[in-house]
């Protein structure tokens, strides 16, 4: 019988065993690979981009917010949108790879948006943020970042 006739009660539970008896629960797509090479790395540099983002906009909102609050804010604005990608990249499922792929689509749009934003009229930051000069200040890693996610996160679904 084909496997679209499967019918519901000979369907796998979440937890059943996978594949010719390896022990490994069956996925089927439930997951994204983030166990090994591509995905650990892209959770790792979310991650650790997040605490970044964060911590900095934290101390500069409490300690310095009259200098400079937009570049502040849209600082803490990037650690949120870091923040949500990792745990949804973590968290996996299709709805998490969705949203995750939706978040690195608006942080583009963001790191774009504010690395323009800074080049063509400087004087509205007068300091930078994560997102300034396309990411300069993180040695470009914040216009690279969204880009890889995308295409890992395409690939994902495919796979």
């Amino acid at each position: 019988m084909p496997e679209s006739e499967t019918p519901a009660s000979e369907t796998p539970e979440p937890g059943a065993a996978g594949p010719a008896g390896t022990g490994e629960p069956e996925r089927r797509g439930r997951r994204l690979a983030i166990g090994e090479g591509p995905g650990r790395l892209l959770v790792l540099v979310y991650g650790v981009f997040t605490v970044a983002a964060a911590s900095r906009s934290l101390y500069q909102l409490i300690a310095q917010y009259e200098e400079a609050p937009l570049a502040y804010v849209l600082s803490a604005v990037s650690a949120l949108v870091y923040a949500f990608i990792t745990v949804s990249l973590v968290r996996g499922g299709e709805g998490a790879r969705r949203a995750a792929l939706l978040c690195c689509a608006a942080e583009l749009v963001g790191v774009l948006t504010v690395g323009t934003w800074t080049l063509v009229e400087p004087s509205a930051f007068p300091d930078a943020t994560v997102w300034s000069d396309y990411g300069m200040g993180y040695l470009f890693i914040p216009i690279f970042l969204p880009v890889t996610g995308l295409l890992w996160l395409r690939r994902a679904q495919r796979a």
